[in-house]
């Protein structure tokens, strides 16, 4: 048997090379992507310096460089000149959605807000456990104590999470991670057409009961009413007369 050393062609010593190079660039980009998701990093905070990071990560500038532009690239950081990079989001699906609904209109966020709670009441109907109707009751309540004490910023948010709460009923983490990273959207759509009234929490209420009993349709059909609601409020509030043509 020869002991003489293999010797590979150029071509494929550069191919390995690259290879590892990127597997690298790959772990730190996956180490950096785990603490922006637990929230170690939350959205809005500034990163540690390049430094402090090369030195956690045991890597070389260039690698380190390489992984934060892949971050940047796919939105969850941005890098301000002379200031530093900080997270912009927690997930890519949240980077992509919340740059499309920029451009999107509040009645077509109402359009998708329609579709997600149609499919997320459907799916909670068949899958929801007593836990999760604990959650929906919680959260109905706060609704109404809210709506007693004049409270819309509060309503809004015990709004959300109820609706939230539903969502995880439906145990499909696709439409709860949706849900979830379309909030800033879906909670504008709230926002924009809220008018304090019991309505809103007898609305909860037989909802949650439709889910209790397991009809879908009948909680479909809630869902339709208030969309509905929303719409119609909100494209009569888009041609209600300005002060100045009163004037």
């Amino acid at each position: 048997m020869s002991n003489r050393p293999i010797i590979l062609p150029l071509g494929v010593n550069i191919i390995f090379n690259k290879l590892e190079k990127q597997s690298l660039v790959d772990q730190v980009y996956s180490q950096i992507e785990q603490r922006i998701k637990n929230n170690s990093w939350a959205i809005g905070m500034r990163i540690p310096k390049e430094a402090e990071l090369m030195e956690q990560f045991g890597v070389s500038r260039n690698t380190l460089r390489e992984a934060v532009r892949a971050l940047v690239h796919v939105g969850l950081l941005s890098t301000r000149q002379g200031d530093g990079t900080f997270v912009i989001a927690n997930s890519e699906l949240h980077s992509v959605l919340q740059k499309r609904v920029q451009n999107s209109t509040v009645v077509e966020v109402l359009e998708v807000r329609h579709a997600l709670d149609r499919e997320a009441v459907a799916l909670a109907c068949l899958r929801r456990t007593d836990e999760d109707l604990q959650q929906m009751d919680h959260y109905a309540d706060l609704c109404q104590q809210h709506i007693d004490a004049g409270q819309i910023a509060e309503f809004v948010e015990a709004d959300f999470k109820l609706h939230q709460a539903i969502t995880a009923a439906s145990y499909n983490q696709l439409l709860i991670d949706l849900y979830a990273h379309l909030f800033e959207q879906i909670q504008m759509s709230i926002t924009s057409t809220t008018e304090l009234s019991d309505s809103y929490c007898t609305g909860h209420r037989n909802l949650i009961q439709a889910i209790r009993e397991q009809q879908s349709e009948q909680a479909m059909l809630i869902v339709d009413d208030y969309i509905t609601y929303f719409t119609d409020r909100l494209q009569s509030l888009d041609h209600s007369p300005s002060p100045e043509d009163q004037g």
